[in-house]
């Protein structure tokens, strides 16, 4: 393919007009421990399979520059670099898979979130609310030589909602053939769910920490990036008393739709949350873990529950490789089986690299992939910016 010919695409939405696209999917979440990029095939019936992917580690150097940017106050010109620096990161690791295959019909990032802010605030009468992913589109395009969706959160806050969760779109697609009432639950740096029932429209939001607190104190106490498996944690007793403290947290008690991130469970907020913390730092471990299992857990019970019951929940992302949340997700829900996404041929790794490539499918053919049910946007959108 001709670079010039890039340029030379028709929008339609109808699904008999529509074709197959391999699309180059990258995702670096909140826990930010690599790029995962995945080579995935979308259908016009929105099926998504995961054909290739693999984890691409961000240079020592860039990692610990993205987690001061997490953690202080990152000054304009500080963003600005790394927005391209971030930017030819991700251009680097697509052109790791173009090498294995080829290139793709075009590329989708997520990029890097950096600041997030769900609430609305005002100045001189306009709204604050606002998010921000780097990772510079235009560096991956010219990089790679094809054209790339991103920006995928902010047409849904310009209308009024939270930009996340996003992946609900994709969940629904998934799992409401199924016929089934499902919690589909991702555990990343934050965890959220999409709720499709049979008994009401499909909803969602964020239920809180996920594993940021866990892989902070992991870090803190054993130099560890994460708990593998939660072996730390399996060697801890929980502190009762302390989760019960962590669990009075005002978020929790927020109704949907919501969202969070870093901005609010921050460095600081995991320090002034270890002021009372137990002295064994194994029973550290085992508590903030239990706390991610106990906040999904009380989630459903106040804003699912109420609404529809679970037939059965979905468990992906990094968490669902820790043995130890997830035995303590299980013991909190009670008879509510536990799957992963495994079981329904998707990949636990992979599932928001998947997504993502659905959302640009539909951003190429200007069909409206957000949920305004779970993002609170006031209207669909055709979420994506794409750069030649």
């Amino acid at each position: 393919m001709k670079l010039a010919e890039r340029q030379v695409f028709s929008y339609n939405s109808g699904m008999e007009e529509r074709t197959s696209k391999k699309i180059i999917s990258m995702m670096s979440g909140t826990s930010c421990d690599s790029i995962d990029v995945g080579l995935c095939l979308v259908k016009p019936d929105f099926s998504c399979t995961l054909l290739d992917g693999f984890n691409y580690d961000y240079p020592k150097d860039v990692k610990e520059k993205i987690f001061k940017m997490f953690y202080q106050l990152p000054t304009v010109d500080e963003i600005c670099k790394m927005n391209f620096v971030i930017g030819q990161c991700f251009a680097n690791a697509a052109n790791e898979m173009i090498k294995k295959h080829g290139k793709p019909d075009f590329i989708a990032s997520h990029g890097q979130t950096i600041y997030h802010y769900p609430k609305d605030t005002y100045i001189a009468g306009i709204n604050e609310k606002s998010t921000f992913q780097i990772g510079e589109p235009s560096v991956i395009s010219q990089k790679t030589g094809c054209m790339t969706v991103a920006n995928f959160r902010t047409a849904d806050v310009a209308q009024g909602g939270n930009g996340a969760p996003l992946v609900c779109f994709a969940d629904e697609k998934w799992f409401k053939p199924l016929n089934k009432n499902i919690a589909v639950q991702n555990i990343g740096g934050i965890s959220n769910v999409t709720v499709i029932s049979k008994n009401c429209a499909t909803f969602g939001f964020d239920t809180g920490l996920g594993n940021i607190m866990i892989d902070y104190c992991t870090k803190k106490f054993f130099d560890k990036s994460y708990d593998k498996d939660g072996i730390f944690a399996s060697q801890g007793k929980i502190s009762q008393s302390w989760l019960n403290c962590l669990l009075e947290d005002a978020y929790y008690y927020t109704e949907p739709p919501k969202t969070t991130g870093r901005e609010y469970f921050s460095e600081k907020y995991i320090e002034n949350a270890l002021k009372l913390a137990p002295d064994n730092k194994f029973d550290i471990i085992a508590t903030v873990t239990a706390l991610t299992a106990k906040s999904i857990a009380q989630a459903y019970e106040r804003f699912v529950f109420p609404n529809t019951d679970i037939e059965e929940v979905v468990l992906g992302g990094g968490g669902a490789y820790n043995s130890t949340l997830k035995n303590n997700l299980q013991q909190y829900l009670g008879k509510i089986p536990i799957r992963t996404h495994e079981d329904y041929g998707i990949s636990n790794n992979y599932k928001e690299v998947m997504a993502f490539a659905l959302l640009a499918y539909c951003t190429y053919y200007k069909i409206p992939n957000n949920l305004p049910c779970c993002t609170g946007a006031e209207q669909e959108v055709v979420m994506g910016q794409i750069s030649f």
